[in-house]
């Protein structure tokens, strides 16, 4: 019994993911709440040109833009008229369980993320359903054809096994003929698809990184364990893929071929001040934009209220980091 609880020790141990050095603390320069949002849970952001961009994983046929004049936000409305699916290639079991849920939790297409290219097309992904929807600058939509080959090599390598943990973020380079997607948790992972005509695949593989495993949550966070390893969304600033860590409550900036890790930045020492804690028992940044400037995060609340009372989604805007985001550690 004590050899087998040592070993289970000695395995937890090796999956936990100890940081050599504390990742540098991001400054807070403001937060916003979201007033206007049908469904509330925020889910992504996205800069198309001077407009800002946000989803809501609970409305399947409007899409929001923000009004960012005053300290409090006001999400415009804008519809979007959604064609029938394509068959992304998810077996019966996960199809059949995202079908479910549209009853219980509203939203069957689970909006998790939003992109844009220099031409104005936004990109939005469905997790339940494992697609990437393109709005034109003329509001137009379609569903990317996309190979079989994407959601085959990522199960093959572990993700996109389990129910509500499919892509959870993506992003698109600015001339729109490569995408990056993130496969949440259990396991967590990086993947790439190309436009090639008609039809968007893999460029060689289409797996850059997976992995599995728990982490500790920052010592900020109250009665902090270690959890699953996970991403939430994906920026691209500067030739660089930036990941929203969400339980780590981190932003890291990896390189977007191999999809290594060269630098993190902690937002939680802001994050987690007293005033601003949730009930729930892990991270609920959702969204994220890079650039040179600074970083948009949004929170998905998930109709949680927050300690001071604001039950409305909320985006911060955190400085760049001194140095920038192409600072050596």
């Amino acid at each position: 019994m004590r050899f087998g609880w040592v070993l289970a020790s000695a395995l937890l141990l090796n999956a936990v993911t100890v940081s050599a050095e504390p990742a540098p603390e991001l400054k807070l320069l403001s937060e916003h709440p979201v007033d206007g949002m049908r469904g509330g849970n925020l889910s992504g952001l996205a800069v198309c040109g001077k407009d800002l961009w946000t989803v809501s994983d609970r409305d399947d046929d409007q899409i929001y833009r923000l009004d960012i004049r005053d300290q409090v936000w006001q999400a415009e409305t804008v519809r979007v008229d959604v064609p029938s699916l394509p068959d992304s290639g998810l077996p019966w079991g996960l199809r059949v369980r995202t079908w479910g849920a549209q009853f219980v939790r509203g939203g069957d297409l689970d909006f998790e993320g939003i992109t844009c290219d220099n031409a104005g097309n936004r990109y939005i992904v469905s997790e339940a359903h494992a697609a990437v929807l393109q709005v034109s600058p003329q509001g137009t939509a379609s569903w990317l054809k996309i190979s079989p080959m994407l959601v085959r090599e990522a199960r093959a390598s572990g993700m996109l096994l389990h129910f509500n943990a499919l892509f959870e973020g993506l992003t698109v380079n600015p001339a729109g003929d490569e995408i990056w997607l993130a496969a949440e948790r259990e396991r967590r992972g990086l993947l790439k698809i190309k436009r090639q005509q008609t039809v968007w695949d893999c460029d060689g593989g289409c797996v850059l990184f997976s992995e599995d495993g728990v982490e500790m949550q920052p010592p900020q966070f109250p009665k902090a364990r270690a959890v699953t390893r996970d991403f939430a969304d994906l920026s691209l600033f500067n030739g660089k893929l930036f990941t929203l860590e969400r339980n780590a409550y981190q932003i890291c900036r990896r390189d977007a071929v191999t999809a290594k890790v060269e630098r993190c930045w902690s937002f939680a020492e802001e994050a987690l001040q007293p005033q601003r804690r949730y009930s729930q028992a892990f991270g609920l940044a959702e969204a994220l934009v890079v650039d040179a400037d600074g970083a948009w995060i949004g929170l998905d609340n998930n109709d949680g209220v927050r300690a001071d009372g604001e039950k409305r989604p909320i985006v911060w805007r955190f400085a760049a980091p001194e140095g920038g985001w192409s600072a050596r550690p």
